[in-house]
């Protein structure tokens, strides 16, 4: 099988635990251009933080699944596809997370809003929740986020929130798809919740992209670390989890390769496409 995209996951997959770029990943993604392979980044973060790696990785022009699918772009004004959550289902989450003890975040394209964190420990509850998010996607933290888009309803791609007790995670799950119509619940680390409507999910956005540049699942190779890739490591051609993905992500996926902090990602890039020897052509 020639594959002809690769889909690369960001944090846990494509940056070490320290969220650096290792140097041997940036070499290895050259590598895969090099085959002619279409190089992307399915992630679950915000557009313009996506945008960020990419750049570093040189992928100027790569259209980015991003928001878990829920907003696919090149360029933040000119997404070619976009599935929202209308200021309804938003305000419908946000009001019931509220009643739990979590982080909660809206994730807009250009900004987040995000409720103000209470925690014994703040410091460390920080790191946890704000250390993927660079400076330049502008965070605004309020006392009540359903306060706020009471006054100032808005639509989203994606709500995120992060919990520091696992039963209340579960209870909140049981309470949201009781509750919110069309939504796809799931989760990209320990601890959180990750809210998308239900047409949007990285694999859907990889058949969107797909569709675009001319490529089948088939001939997708996609790497990823937690349950929020499971479905596009079960849909692409391959997929590809890393060292430290729990074991029902591993059983998920085609082969398992080293960790993030061994290199998985540039170690599983040569592997599988040193013997193609010839570049694909698109569309």
């Amino acid at each position: 099988m020639t594959y002809r995209l690769l889909a690369l996951d960001i944090d846990g997959t494509l940056l070490k635990s320290n969220h650096r770029l290792a140097k041997e990943t940036k070499e290895a993604i050259e590598y895969a251009k090099d085959k002619g392979v279409y190089v992307t980044l399915a992630t679950g973060r915000a557009f313009p933080s996506a945008k960020k790696i990419a750049n570093a990785l040189k992928l100027d022009d790569a259209y980015l699944v991003t928001h878990d699918g829920a907003y696919i772009a090149s360029e933040l004004e000119e997404p070619i596809y976009e599935r929202r959550l209308d200021s309804d289902r938003a305000y419908q989450i946000v009001d019931i997370l509220e009643n739990y003890h979590c982080h909660v975040r809206l994730l807009h394209e250009k900004y987040s809003i995000a409720n103000k964190v209470r925690q014994r420990n703040y410091l460390i509850a920080k790191m946890n929740i704000g250390v993927r998010e660079p400076l330049f996607y502008p965070v605004n933290f309020v006392d009540s986020v359903s306060h706020h888009l009471i006054d100032q309803p808005l639509t989203v791609p994606k709500i995120r929130a992060h919990f520091w007790n696992e039963k209340e995670r579960r209870d909140a799950i049981e309470e949201i798809n009781e509750s919110v119509r069309h939504v796809n619940l799931t989760s990209s680390a320990e601890g959180s919740l990750d809210i998308v409507d239900a047409s949007a999910s990285k694999a859907r956005g990889m058949q969107v992209l797909g569709k675009k540049l001319g490529i089948k699942l088939q001939e997708m190779v996609a790497v990823g670390s937690f349950d929020n890739d499971i479905e596009m490591l079960t849909q692409s051609g391959l997929g590809i989890a890393m060292g430290t993905s729990p074991k029902h992500v591993k059983e998920a996926a085609d082969w398992v390769t080293r960790s993030n902090n061994q290199n998985g990602v540039g170690y599983a890039v040569r592997e599988v496409f040193r013997k193609q020897l010839h570049p694909a052509v698109y569309k």
